[in-house]
């Protein structure tokens, strides 16, 4: 029995070990080459708040924002949106977007089959759908192609240093204190974050998530000095629809 676990574990940490090195293998974590072709970027009738988000998210002294908002405000998109604008600004030169560990744990990666870019294509989903919504066609599929476009798990950054790169910490709500440090302390030259988070979504058991916590830690002036903001989204900015609006106008009084 000892000799089976030990040979479990050895096994569990032996596909971690190489989904690792598949993840390092797929990114240039030192490369900046700005696009060569400027993107055409479809516009939407953005709220007053949602462009009031886009002042502090592309402004140039911008490193970190946590946005707080419940399901249907557009974060994913805002975000992805920003991304976007970067890039034809040749401020960024790839997209990062990583999922929280709750669905991406090392060992249920490990036991999915196929490489590691296999492995995460499900997690990518929400990402490939708001750039369809973003882009002309074809125009995704390019930006993959190029490499512009790379999915990472939460709980596989440590020891990476991201330059150059906007990253986007979707399902933020499902990462613990100690993930988001270990992101978010990869942060290198000429990169950008996003870390987007609905508290009343996350499936965290007990007050495990991380996001409240940093959301409140980082709102004094020096924080603001250094490029590190909070932006808080209400259900007055839901766009997915009127329904999703009043559902959560509803559930927010659940205790």
């Amino acid at each position: 029995m000892i000799r089976q676990i030990k040979m479990a574990k050895n096994t569990r940490a032996s596909k971690r070990k190489h989904i690792e090195e598949e993840l390092m293998d797929s990114i240039n974590v030192n490369a900046f080459e700005p696009i060569k072709r400027q993107l055409k970027i479809n516009q939407f009738d953005w709220t007053e708040n949602q462009k009031e988000f886009f002042k502090i998210a592309l402004h140039h002294d911008t490193k970190i924002v946590f946005v707080d908002g419940p399901a249907g405000t557009s974060k994913t998109l805002l975000a992805v949106y920003c991304a976007l604008q970067l890039l034809n600004r040749k401020s960024i030169a790839e997209i990062m977007y990583l999922r929280s560990s709750v669905e991406a744990s090392d060992q249920k990666l490990g036991y999915l089959p196929g490489s590691a870019e296999e492995k995460l294509a499900f997690y990518k989903i929400p990402l490939l759908e708001k750039l369809d919504e973003l882009l002309p066609d074809t125009t995704t599929e390019r930006l993959e192609k190029e490499g512009r476009i790379k999915m990472f798990p939460v709980n596989f950054t440590r020891g990476v240093n991201w330059k150059n790169k906007c990253i986007i910490i979707d399902e933020a709500q499902n990462c613990s204190l100690k993930e988001l440090t270990t992101v978010l302390t990869r942060l290198g030259e000429g990169s950008i974050c996003y870390v987007l988070a609905d508290p009343m979504q996350t499936d965290l058991h007990g007050n495990k998530s991380g996001f409240t916590r940093m959301f409140n830690l980082f709102t004094d002036q020096e924080s603001m000095y250094n490029g590190i903001y909070n932006y808080a989204f209400t259900e007055d900015d839901i766009m997915r629809s009127e329904l999703v609006k009043f559902l959560v106008k509803k559930l927010k009084h659940i205790n």
